[in-house]
C-alpha cells in the first residue's frame, strides 16, 4: 500500500499541494490527472523517494518494490537494449551480476584457497536466482521488448544507438520485466505505434500489482484504470471508475456546485437589500443587526473553477476538385527494402483516409510520398511511377520534423505574426489562445518551447489559413488530452480532404470515413471508418490477431 498522507508542497513560489492525501492499494490501476505543471511528476518523485514533502507524509508497505518510469530516461549505451532491460530486472540483475563474479573468482588461481566458500556462495546465488525464474529472464526480455515492436536485430543492436522514442520503450521493458510490487507510470504511452499501446493494455490489465499512472490517451486510461485522483488547486481528489466516469462526475458535481453557489448568491443578495433598506431605521435596528450577524457567520459558496476550453473553429477551406491525389505504378525502396511495388491509390474529395500498418509498412512514406507531390523538399519522391496531386488542391502538411523547421530565436507570437504579417494583433492572439498559448506564454522563444507546445504552434499555423486537404502524421504526439480534444472537436467540422496516421484510438475513430490498410501481402481498402474497420476485422491494427 502507498499512501500520501496530507502533503504539502511548494515549488518557488507555486504552491503544489496543500494537505492533500491518496492512497493506492495492491490491485488498484489508478489514473493521475490534472493540468500541465499541477504537480503529476512530483506525486511520482515523491513516491519514488526522489523528493520529500514539505510537510505530510509518504507512506510505503516496508519490502515493496516500486518501479518508477519517467520520460526522462537517462544515457544510454554500451550494451545491447535486452541487456539494458535485463539490468532493470531489481533483484535478479544483481544476483546475475554476482554469479558471473563468483565465476570468475572460481577460475582464478589467486582465488583457490577460497575455494569452498565460492562454491558455497555459488551454490546459494544460482538457487535463489532460479527460484526467481533467472534462467527464463533473457526470453521474457525479449518477449517484452517484441511487445514494443523491437525486432530482434534491434534488440541485440547498441542501445546507444537508438532514437529517443525508442530509448523511452527500452526503460519501459526495463520496469515492466522488474514486476514490481507498486509500478509508477509516468505518459508510458508516448512514442508508441498502435501495436505496441495495444500489447503494453494487455499487459497492464494482467499486471496484479499497485499501478499509478498518466496518460494523455483517452482511450488507453480508460481500459486500464478503475479510479482516478485528480489534482485541482492544492488537493487530491479520487473518483471510483475510469476516465469517462470522472469527467461525468466532474462536469455533475461542477454543475450542483454552480446551482448552490447561485441559489446562497440569490439569499444574500435579498439579505443585503433588507439591511440597506431597513438599516436607518431605529423600528428594525434589531431585525438588522440580527441579519448582519447571521451574514458574517455563513460560510461562502466559492463558484466552481472554470477549466479554459477555447473552441476552434476552421474558416472554410476553399473548394477542391473532387479528385484529390492519386497514386499511378508507384515504386519505392530504401536500399534492399521494397516499401511499395506498383503501388495503386485514388483520395477524392471529402474522404477522411487513416492509415494503418505495421512498422515498416510504409505509412510515414505514404505521407511523405504525398507532400513530395506538393513541395519535392518536404517530402519523398517515388523512384518509379506518379503521385498527382487534384485540381485546386491546397495542402496542410504536418509531420513531427516539422517541428524542426520553427526559428528558435522568434517568440511564439512572432512565428505566428511572420506567418500571417496581415492578420490583426488581436486575431493572432486569440488564435495563441485556441491552442493553449495565453498571456505571456505568447512571449517564449521557440527554442525553450516543449514538444507539446511546439507541435500546437505548428498545428496553429497550419489551420489558421486552412488548406482543403491534410496530411497528418502522428498528429497528437506530444498534446495533452485537452489540446486533443480541442483539435478533435475542430477537425471533426473540417470540410475538406484528410489523409492521416495516428496511434491515438480516439482520433481513429472520431475522424475517419475511410481505413487504408498496409499488409505485407498488398493494399486493403475498406469503406467506413477505423470504428467499422476494428468491427469487421476482429482487431484493433494490423498484425494482431482477431480478438487479440
Amino acid at each position: 500500500m502507498i499512501r500520501l498522507d496530507n502533503i504539502s508542497k511548494q515549488h518557488g513560489h507555486q504552491i503544489l499541494f496543500i494537505d492533500a492525501s491518496m492512497v493506492l492499494l495492491k490491485g488498484e490501476k489508478v489514473g493521475l490527472v490534472g493540468p500541465n505543471g499541477a504537480g503529476k511528476s512530483t506525486i511520482f518523485r515523491m513516491i519514488a523517494g526522489q523528493e520529500q514533502p514539505d510537510d505530510g507524509r509518504v507512506l510505503i508497505d516496508g519490502g515493496m518494490t516500486i518501479g518508477y518510469f519517467s520520460q526522462d530516461v537517462g544515457e544510454m549505451s554500451g550494451q545491447s537494449a535486452v541487456a539494458a532491460v535485463m539490468d532493470g530486472a531489481g533483484p535478479l540483475s544483481a544476483l546475475a551480476a554476482e554469479m558471473a563474479q563468483l565465476e570468475a573468482a572460481m577460475v582464478d588461481p589467486g582465488e583457490a584457497d577460497k575455494m569452498d566458500d565460492l562454491v558455497t556462495r555459488y551454490g546459494e546465488v544460482q538457487a535463489r536466482f532460479q527460484e526467481l525464474g533467472g534462467y527464463g529472464l533473457e526470453d521474457r526480455a525479449r518477449e517484452v521488448l517484441a511487445g514494443l515492436s523491437f525486432s530482434e536485430e534491434r534488440m541485440d543492436a547498441d542501445v546507444g544507438l537508438l532514437s529517443g522514442g525508442w530509448k523511452m520503450r527500452v526503460a519501459l521493458a526495463r520496469i515492466l520485466l522488474m514486476q514490481p510490487d507498486g509500478m509508477l507510470l509516468d505518459e508510458p504511452s508516448n512514442h508508441l505505434d498502435l501495436e505496441s499501446l495495444i500489447w503494453l493494455e494487455d499487459f497492464l490489465k494482467r499486471y496484479d500489482g499497485a499501478l499509478l499512472m498518466t496518460s494523455h490517451d483517452r482511450e488507453f486510461m480508460n481500459r486500464i484504470v478503475n479510479k482516478i485522483v485528480e489534482i485541482d488547486a492544492g488537493s487530491l481528489t479520487t473518483y471510483s471508475g475510469n476516465y469517462d466516469f470522472y469527467e461525468q462526475q466532474r462536469a455533475l458535481s461542477e454543475k450542483q456546485r454552480q446551482a448552490q453557489y447561485e441559489r446562497q448568491q440569490a439569499m444574500l443578495a435579498k439579505e443585503i437589500k433588507f439591511i440597506e433598506r431597513f438599516k436607518a431605521r431605529a423600528s428594525h435596528a434589531a431585525q438588522v443587526q440580527s441579519r448582519v450577524k447571521k451574514l458574517d457567520k455563513i460560510e461562502k459558496v466559492e463558484p466552481p473553477k472554470r477549466r479554459q476550453a477555447v473552441r476552434f473553429e476552421f474558416r472554410a477551406p476553399p473548394r477542391s476538385g473532387d479528385d484529390v491525389v492519386s497514386f499511378k505504378n508507384v515504386h519505392k525502396a530504401y536500399g534492399n527494402h521494397t516499401i511499395y511495388d506498383g503501388f495503386d491509390f485514388q483520395l477524392g474529395r471529402k474522404e477522411r483516409w487513416c492509415v494503418l500498418g505495421v512498422n515498416g509498412a510504409g505509412k510515414s512514406t505514404l505521407l511523405k510520398l504525398v507532400a513530395g507531390a506538393h513541395i519535392p523538399d518536404l517530402g519523398t519522391l517515388p523512384d518509379k511511377g506518379a503521385v498527382t496531386l487534384g485540381a485546386s488542391v491546397k495542402m496542410g502538411y504536418f509531420a513531427q520534423h516539422s517541428m524542426d523547421l520553427l526559428d528558435g530565436d522568434e517568440t511564439v507570437f512572432e512565428s505566428l505574426d511572420a506567418s500571417f504579417p496581415q492578420a490583426g494583433q488581436g486575431t493572432l492572439r486569440t488564435l495563441a489562445g485556441c491552442f493553449g498559448f495565453s498571456g505571456d506564454d505568447v512571449e517564449k522563444p521557440c527554442r525553450v518551447l516543449s514538444g507539446g507546445e511546439k507541435a500546437r504552434l505548428v498545428m496553429a499555423k497550419m489551420l489558421y489559413d486552412p488548406p482543403n486537404f491534410l496530411v497528418l502524421d502522428e498528429p497528437t504526439n506530444h498534446l495533452d488530452m485537452a489540446t486533443k480534444e480541442m483539435l478533435v472537436e475542430a477537425l471533426a467540422s473540417f470540410e475538406g480532404t484528410m489523409l492521416f496516421v495516428s496511434h491515438d484510438r480516439y482520433f481513429l475513430s472520431r475522424l475517419s470515413n475511410r481505413v487504408l490498410e498496409l499488409t505485407p501481402e498488398g493494399l486493403h481498402q475498406y469503406g467506413g471508418g477505423y470504428t467499422e474497420y476494428v468491427a469487421r476485422t476482429g482487431h484493433e491494427a494490423p498484425g494482431l490477431h482477431p480478438g487479440g
